[in-house]
């Protein structure tokens, strides 16, 4: 009899979870990807127009207001290796929130810093939370059905773009209207309302069932790099792309500041307007890679990347071949990132914050390696040089692709 009581107190639980309809990735809830995204990457990049306004009301060496920046990219690095691979054994819809109100506290105290050690202490606790924008790549990816996850991933690859290009751009005009400090206070307000828009939108139970330690869990990250060759071809290209991409955007403000244009910061700012048009090359890209063309997206976006930098050289002349150089440039990366992002997250669903977070390790190298290099080549050797360099990392990568006819 006590068993015969059991029964009918389960089974109306186990008949509600059965009746719950499926999940459904609409197009709006893939463009709320697309926003959360764009919106968490561009607290990494906010700084950069405001570091003088900074110094000034903090008493900060120019040295030290420089560390602004490091900082930043530095906590983001360090959570791409060891807070994305948590989505793969976390809630994704939980780990995602969590985040992202932990990146509202974050910002919330570099918006009232009072001294420059809080500052900085908040600007890298900023860079650690925006991988979030990561976990939320990897989330939309594994929503996917298999044969639209290139649109998917392009479609929120599309806001991450976006969110870099303009949020120099935003924090400018607002820092102007309202001081700096409003930046980040804007940002934590639009971040809070993320989080909870999420909270209401997104499925539960988004992890894999996956159970790893956490020790274990970002060893798994190195195992996959040593196994996966397509992995590690992928890595190479994105750290080549970006360290492309980061000699444009790191040194484009030094010729546009000087003789003959002399524009001001709000200009060249706006100039990331111009970048989003490249930018939404991103759901087309996604869209071949559906149709099995991901060799041949690469090879053409890797071709266009190395000529962008032809028109990108008269850039002292000419903001017209600058504004062509820019659009081909930022078409041609992101084409080969949204291709490399469906291809690696392909090979291991169930691993895909993993295979996501160690790959975005080499942009974030890339990105490094491009922006140092850019500057001090530029005092050394002018715009000219800088170019060449940008072409020489373009070149690579398209003779990589090149060696390399292997069908993927």
């Amino acid at each position: 009899m006590p068993g015969n009581r059991e029964a009918p107190t389960r089974r109306p639980a186990q008949d509600h979870g059965a009746q719950r309809p499926p999940f459904v990735l609409t197009r709006g809830v893939v463009l709320l990807f697309a926003v959360a995204c764009g919106a968490s990457v561009a607290n990494v990049y906010f700084s950069q127009p405001l570091l003088v306004t900074i110094g000034h009301d903090l008493d900060m060496s120019p040295g030290l207001v420089g560390s602004v920046v490091t900082l930043t990219h530095v906590g983001y690095g360090l959570g791409l290796f060891f807070l994305v691979p948590l989505g793969d054994v976390l809630d994704r819809r939980r780990l995602a929130v969590s985040q992202l109100l932990l990146l509202v506290l974050a910002l919330a105290v570099v918006a009232v810093a009072p001294t420059a050690a809080v500052l900085l202490a908040g600007v890298a606790a900023t860079g650690l939370l925006a991988v979030v924008t990561q976990t939320l790549v990897a989330f939309a990816a594994s929503l996917a059905p298999a044969d639209r996850r290139g649109r998917v991933v392009g479609l929120v690859t599309s806001g991450v773009v976006i969110g870099i290009l303009l949020a120099r751009t935003a924090s400018g005009l607002l820092a102007d209207l309202a001081g700096w400090r409003s930046v980040y206070l804007a940002s934590a307000s639009l971040t809070a309302l993320l989080a909870l828009t999420l909270h209401r939108v997104l499925p539960r139970h988004g992890a894999p069932a996956t159970v790893l330690p956490y020790g274990q869990l970002l060893r798994s990250t190195l195992t996959l790099f040593a196994r996966e060759r397509l992995l590690r071809l992928r890595a190479l290209y994105g750290l080549l792309i970006f360290a492309s991409f980061s000699t444009l955007w790191s040194s484009v403000a030094l010729p546009l500041s000087e003789a003959p244009y002399f524009l001001s910061h709000t200009a060249i700012g706006a100039l990331g307007l111009i970048g989003v048009a490249g930018a939404m090359a991103a759901p087309l890209a996604g869209r071949l890679n559906d149709r099995g063309l991901s060799r041949r997206t690469t090879g053409i976006a890797l071709a266009l990347l190395a000529a962008s930098w032809l028109p990108l050289a008269f850039t002292r002349s000419s903001l017209w071949a600058l504004a062509v150089g820019v659009i081909l440039l930022d078409l041609a990366v992101q084409s080969v990132h949204v291709t490399n992002q469906t291809l690696i997250y392909a090979l291991h669903p169930e691993a895909g914050s993993r295979l996501i977070g160690g790959y975005m390790v080499f942009y974030s190298i890339g990105s490094a390696t491009g922006a140092i290099a850019a500057t001090f080549l530029y005092t050394a050797a002018g715009w000219g040089a800088v170019c060449v360099l940008g072409a020489a990392f373009s070149c690579l990568g398209l003779a990589l692709w090149a060696c390399d006819p292997s069908e993927e």
